[in-house]
């Protein structure tokens, strides 16, 4: 049974949904697991992880005017503000997506729909630095 980790270390350039297959497919092929399971795990509060389409554009940017909408940046709604007007806006956007993924491995790999792809959706408007830890379980 192999079981290991990794922290995958990204930098974001903007709010929005920015694909992350790649990165985690290339590690997980690194590790020659068969049959297991992949966790990810965001260590942010306004930063989430997604499963979405990853064929169309317009789906991620109808995404993120969706959540642009339902969790708007008003600082006349929100209490806290400590670093800027997103501030807020970033974390209820954060605990309506989640920071957390499951996806199995089969036959070496992820078992992804044809159309599907993992996005770090960063909610807040200036750069960052984020960290996905990776935990992979099996044989």
């Amino acid at each position: 049974m192999r079981n290991v980790a990794k922290i995958l270390k990204l930098r974001t350039h903007r709010q929005g949904l920015q694909e992350i297959t790649e990165e985690v497919r290339a590690w997980v092929g690194l590790q020659k697991v068969t049959t297991g399971l992949l966790t990810l795990f965001c260590r942010h509060t306004s930063a989430s992880l997604l499963i979405q389409e990853n064929a169309a554009r317009e789906v991620r940017s109808d995404l993120e005017t969706f959540f642009a909408t339902i969790a708007p940046e008003d600082p006349s709604r929100y209490e806290h503000d400590d670093e800027g007007p997103d501030d807020m806006p970033a974390h209820l956007r954060t605990a309506l997506t989640g920071v957390h993924l499951s996806i199995p491995v089969i036959d070496g790999q992820l078992a992804l729909g044809t159309w599907q792809g993992i996005y770090l959706f960063e909610h807040r408007k200036r750069p960052h630095d984020r960290e996905v830890a990776l935990h992979l379980l099996g044989v």
